[in-house]
């Protein structure tokens, strides 16, 4: 096989390749970073009834192609790396019903790696427009569908984490209390016994919690700006920047390695470098691979090879 790469673009933090992720994976060059990558960060093509202009396959074929992936990636990552997955929801085609499609291909991915479950995160988003709009808006027999599944796994049961990194500012209310000192404690319900000091310690943030609130309703940033001024497509799915952020900093250490097999705008690779990691990224679509270059022109003034 040739080792010949197609380098779409190269930063100070790290590389875009032009390709499908099941051809540059199985490259010899890429096969040299076997155990150094610390986290994948990616959100494949959903399996949706309605094709999209980026790719996605559905039924058996879809739990196959996805699945395969599992192998390549266990063997990229480090002892303690993780792979973190958006997947969105199905629908059966023509019925107000639901497709258990996704989660086959979690269960199957799982299997066919032999990796750890670690947690289960909903990214939710209250400003999603109605969807599916058959049985939403016209038929008015559902509701909205405003979130997707992200799911946490790795090679270790315990991977590097540390949730220290992505505390959120404490509530009014907690800080109150942290300046008072008191604190209702005792018997609950429950019958979880509360301690005396149990929450009087300042720990410089609250620990949050596995349901991730990211509007998503951005519409002039870096990326769009770029891709308006070039006269480029949006990606159709964008990954927020925010829950790319929030990953990176719960899972990985500054100059760790960060891969995205299914880039599409490059949030991933953004987010890496602004958060001093080093990344390689993967799409096979030129339009996408030029607009995601404003991420970067525009906001890090990156010289471009």
């Amino acid at each position: 096989m040739s080792d010949k790469l197609i380098r779409a673009y190269k930063t100070k933090g790290g590389v875009m390749y032009k390709g499908l992720s099941e051809d540059v994976l199985s490259n010899p060059r890429i096969n040299r970073l076997k155990g150094k990558i610390q986290l994948i960060l990616t959100s494949p093509p959903f399996p949706l009834n309605r094709k999209k202009q980026y790719g996605n396959l559905q039924g058996d074929a879809y739990l196959e192609w996805l699945s395969n992936f599992a192998g390549i990636f266990k063997r990229l990552l480090t002892p303690t790396g993780s792979v973190v997955m958006e997947m969105g929801n199905a629908w059966q085609a023509g019925q107000p019903v639901m497709s258990t499609l996704a989660l086959k291909a979690l269960l199957n991915f799982l299997e066919k790696g032999g990796l750890y479950l670690c947690q289960q995160f909903i990214c939710y988003n209250p400003a999603r427009l109605p969807s599916p709009a058959q049985w939403v808006n016209v038929k008015r027999i559902r509701v909205k569908d405003s979130y997707t599944h992200v799911w946490w796994m790795s090679t270790s049961p315990y991977p590097k984490a540390n949730n220290r990194n992505i505390l959120k500012k404490y509530s009014n209310s907690m800080l109150k209390l942290l300046s008072d000192k008191k604190y209702n404690s005792g018997t609950r319900p429950s019958e979880h016994h509360i301690g005396k000091d149990s929450f009087l310690t300042n720990n410089a943030g609250a620990i949050p919690s596995n349901v991730l609130t990211i509007s998503n309703t951005g519409s002039n940033d870096p990326y769009q700006k770029y891709c308006r001024a070039n006269n480029l497509p949006f990606h159709p799915a964008r990954m927020p920047m925010e829950l790319a952020e929030f990953f990176i900093k719960f899972l990985t250490d500054s100059n760790d390695l960060v891969l995205d097999p299914f880039a599409g705008s490059n949030t991933t690779g953004a987010a890496s470098e602004k958060l001093g990691r080093r990344w390689i990224s993967i799409e096979p679509k030129q339009d996408y691979i030029t607009g995601s270059r404003g991420r970067f022109f525009v906001k890090y003034n990156n010289s471009f090879k």
